[in-house]
């Protein structure tokens, strides 16, 4: 892992210093890696058999939604501790089925101009990818 002892709202979820969010647990968030200098992330979650359809394939909501947590904590993470992100845009992909299991997220920032960053990620299980997204994000202050 390649943080030190990092703070703010996302590195004291991470640690445990404080709750997951709701959302995140939901999805079975773990943290895995990430590289705040390089503006990279890798987290997994853990697709269940209550997020599939009739023909047992993880529903593509719940991709977006995993892909939507890879590309925001991969902004978080190289965020100060009194900063956070609101997401502007966000368009996912999908390649191909998945079914229940552990899926895997890598996300990171493309380019950041100030305010504004531009973020990629991808979703795979042991086979390859199974989606992709881009996202636009505006840094903000916390309350």
């Amino acid at each position: 892992m390649r943080i030190q002892r990092r703070t703010g709202p996302f590195w004291d979820g991470v640690t445990g210093r404080a709750p997951m969010p709701p959302a995140a647990a939901t999805l079975g968030f773990e943290f895995l890696d990430a590289d705040p200098d390089a503006g990279w992330i890798e987290v997994a979650f853990a697709a269940t058999d209550a997020f599939t359809n009739p023909m047992g394939e993880v529903l593509g909501g719940f991709l977006a939604a995993m892909l939507f947590d890879t590309v925001g904590p991969a902004l978080l993470a190289t965020l100060d501790p009194d900063e956070f992100q609101t997401t502007l845009e966000f368009k996912s992909s999908f390649l191909r089925p998945a079914r229940p299991g552990r899926l895997i997220g890598h996300g990171r920032v493309v380019h950041r101009d100030g305010q504004l960053a531009f973020l990629d990620a991808t979703l795979a299980d042991v086979a390859g990818i199974l989606a992709t997204a881009t996202a636009t994000a505006r840094v903000t202050r916390n309350p």
